[in-house]
């Protein structure tokens, strides 16, 4: 769940830094945005390895 928590983070920050490039053209924010994209992926990555293992545990 910690990493869930972490995504939602993530998302909040990227929805920030994207109304702040998207709107106001500020280029440093999207340098932002694509780092937070980035992470985000990550960690997707990282909870999809995670239920992987714990499924194939299960069974």
């Amino acid at each position: 769940m910690e990493q869930i928590t972490k995504l939602k983070e993530l998302i909040a920050s990227a929805e920030a830094d994207a109304d702040k490039f998207f709107g106001k053209g500020n280029s440093a924010a999207g340098t932002r945005l694509r780092n937070t994209m980035q992470q985000l992926k990550v960690t997707a990555q990282e909870v999809r390895t995670t239920v992987t293992e714990k499924k194939n545990t299960v069974k």
